[in-house]
């Protein structure tokens, strides 16, 4: 079993229809056909919605988001249409709330990796491949790779788990033009982002991007390059060869699977509420990324 642990109510706003809860995000249509997403404070980890929030993270994610879009305009197009909040919204939306485009999504995570870790170092130490992709003998975890490589993923529903497929997977589902198109734009905007990110002392490990088409034009969409779509280390940490320190939900990851949680992974039981230790630490990860990024304080 997973999914969330509590499933919130969505809250109803004159004007606006409530299309989808996800893991994080509440996604409305409003009255001119546009889509409004709002950033919750939920926590999701190992495919649970987990019942502690982390206070400002959704905050945190749009307005990384957002300066993130800035910083690729001239790579990518993005759905963002304004950050106005909708007439009758409740004040917590403040910050937290985009208005986009409706977009024809390609439902492919597409995943661009710079650095060996997670499911990539799992499928690389058994066959030294990462989503097919042959790679050199001799590296580990945290290893940086030859060059930046496309692995795109399944998209899956809140309480599954993304799938790893092969770029010719990709290609049979979406076409091959689309699926070219997909793995150009990842590792352009990729390469970008990791470039801006090192100059700031971080190490972009990995990240995932969601497209979709407006007409005829690939457009970058949902959110980008925030600690729940990436791995941030510090790049003055960095120590191939074991678990990297990072500025991401790792460190829940962690706690939920240390003794101190008491939660077995395996079992069908959902994961315990998180100590406001854990709470805390987590926000101030959150915000130290925001803030070595950006160059800009939090308030």
């Amino acid at each position: 079993m997973s999914g969330f642990v509590e499933k919130p109510e969505p809250i109803e706003v004159p004007g606006l229809v409530h299309l989808h809860t996800g893991k994080v995000r509440e996604l409305y249509r409003n009255e001119a056909g546009d889509l409004v997403m709002v950033a919750s404070d939920r926590m999701s980890a190992y495919d649970w919605v987990l019942p502690t929030e982390i206070p400002d993270k959704g905050r945190v994610l749009t307005q990384l988001s957002l300066w993130w879009f800035d910083q690729l305009r001239d790579l990518a197009e993005n759905h963002v249409i304004s950050t106005e909040l909708p007439e009758g919204a409740p004040a917590d939306w403040a910050g937290r709330t985009l208005v986009c485009k409706s977009l024809k999504m390609v439902p492919v995570e597409c995943v661009a990796r710079g650095y060996l870790t997670g499911s990539g170092l799992l499928e690389y130490n058994a066959s030294r491949t990462v989503c097919g992709l042959a790679l050199p003998e001799g590296l580990v975890d945290g290893s940086e790779l030859p060059a930046p490589i496309f692995t795109p993923a399944t998209k899956a529903e809140v309480g599954e788990h993304d799938e790893n497929v092969s770029y010719e997977e990709v290609a049979r589902q979406v076409g091959a033009e689309t699926a070219a198109q997909l793995r150009q734009a990842t590792l352009a905007v990729y390469s970008r982002a990791r470039d801006i990110a090192r100059d700031r002392g971080i190490i972009l490990a990995d990240t995932k991007f969601e497209f979709g088409f407006d007409g005829d034009t690939l457009v970058l969409a949902d959110e980008v390059l925030t600690p729940d779509s990436s791995r941030f280390w510090p790049a003055d940490r960095w120590q191939p060869g074991r678990a990297q320190p990072s500025y991401d939900k790792q460190y829940v990851r962690d706690w939920l699977t240390s003794p101190a949680s008491g939660w077995d992974r395996k079992s069908e039981q959902p994961p315990p509420a998180l100590p406001e230790e854990v709470v805390a630490a987590t926000r101030q990860k959150y915000v130290e990324a925001y803030e070595h990024l950006t160059g800009t304080s939090w308030s």
